[in-house]
């Protein structure tokens, strides 16, 4: 079980590490740097990497993709009262970060893409709705014309969730720059890692200044005094600079993962070739994809279980706390308005609740998509089987036919 960044850890990682460790410099802060002149600190040469590879105005390093979208959410006036619509089909961390702010997560749908639709979005937004959160589930981009269209037109804040699309593009623009935020996990399940942390991606020059204040007890930017705005509580979920340091020799592989996930995607997809009753996920734009998996649909639900099944995986709608209806929080119990265990249950009221069969577009798409691995290999997320990011043609063609051997059993057994 990997993921592509970890798979391509090398002697860059560690000479960073090193130089973290030779320096004792463990903080991102060089507290006795009174003129300035000190180097940057890998933190910070990590945003600035970042910042210009995807062409960002803000970059912010943080602890984990969680903190991220929570901090982000604040900032962005998230906050008791509102609701923010999330897919059924994500990690369930943007809702918990939903339900921190106090806000409640609303529910939608997805499509054929495995990814939200942009007319449930628009079906169930009320006037209570602050924002939508678009997550790019499996490496692919949201369709954020869609999206964007509907958020402008109701005033809406639209959301990134970019956890498992770090590097993606849509229509050439890197994912994270079309909302008011964008959240990146690194993850060592993700395209680049540093074991865990996160990075918030920002245009907004006030949005940027508070979420850094909340990520570090009310702080200014870079420590230069407090904040500006009205004096806040701040968290420390700061990124720490041994992150820091693997996540700026991983920043600096990602275009050539992704080049490399991509190649193989497309020998994958041309091996497997057409098969009947089997659907490859449309993707919004292909060529933005981070190609870290290949999904399938199948025409039933029983047909695809039983691929999984000989295959040794498991359709999407089994994969843990991905599908909503696998998420135990979401359940009546008791029945409605609940208090979820929250170490702050007040700001946690849950006034809808989302049972097995709330979405069943949803529920089917997922219950006959299975993924197989291109770069992500997690059996929990449902991928699995397939092939990692350093497989060679041989490796394909192999994975290639058992996938089509299987799907033709699998057929062929329920005639």
């Amino acid at each position: 079980m990997t993921g592509p960044g970890i798979s391509r850890f090398g002697p860059e990682e560690e000479a960073e590490v090193l130089s973290v460790v030779r320096e004792r410099e463990l903080s991102r802060y060089r507290f006795d740097d009174h003129d300035g002149s000190a180097p940057l600190s890998k933190v910070a040469r990590f945003e600035q990497e970042f910042r210009t590879l995807t062409g960002a105005r803000h970059c912010l390093g943080m602890n984990s993709c969680t903190s991220a979208l929570f901090a982000g959410l604040l900032a962005a006036g998230v906050g008791p009262g509102d609701e923010v619509i999330v897919p059924g089909y994500t990690f369930i961390a943007p809702i918990a970060a939903v339900v921190h702010t106090g806000a409640e997560p609303v529910l939608a749908e997805i499509d054929e893409s495995l990814l939200l639709d942009p007319a449930d979005v628009a079906a169930k937004i009320t006037a209570r709705t602050k924002a939508v959160i678009a997550v790019h589930m499996l490496g692919a981009p949201c369709d954020l014309d869609a999206l964007g269209a509907v958020t402008r037109e109701h005033g809406l804040l639209l959301v990134e969730d970019c956890a498992q699309a770090g590097g993606g593009t849509y229509h050439g623009r890197h994912l994270g720059t079309f909302g008011v935020f964008g959240a990146f996990s690194l993850n060592v399940f993700k395209t680049f890692t540093a074991g865990d942390g996160g990075v918030l991606l920002t245009g907004d020059d006030e949005l940027y200044e508070t979420a850094f204040a909340l990520h570090d007890h009310g702080a200014a930017p870079l420590r230069m005094g407090v904040t500006d705005g009205p004096p806040l509580f701040g968290l420390n979920l700061r990124m720490h600079e041994l992150t820091g340091a693997v996540a700026l020799a991983q920043v600096r592989k990602l275009p050539d993962i992704l080049r490399t996930l991509r190649a193989n995607r497309d020998k994958l997809a041309d091996a497997i070739g057409d098969l009947p009753g089997v659907t490859r996920r449309p993707l919004h734009d292909p060529d933005g994809d981070c190609a870290t998996v290949l999904a399938y649909t199948f025409a039933s639900a029983a047909t695809a279980g039983e691929v999984a099944t000989r295959l040794g995986t498991i359709t999407l709608s089994r994969s843990g706390k991905h599908h909503y209806a696998n998420m135990s929080q979401l359940r009546p119990d008791p029945p409605a308005p609940t208090v979820s265990k929250t170490p702050r249950p007040e700001r946690a009221v849950l006034h809808r609740h989302y049972p097995p069969g709330s979405l069943p577009r949803t529920d089917d798409l997922l219950s006959r998509s299975i993924a197989l691995s291109v770069g992500v290999v997690d059996s929990y997320l449902g991928s699995g089987v397939g092939i990692d990011v350093n497989a060679d043609d041989d490796a394909i063609e192999a994975a290639a036919r058992l996938f089509k051997t299987t799907v033709e059993d699998a057929t062929k057994a329920a005639l």
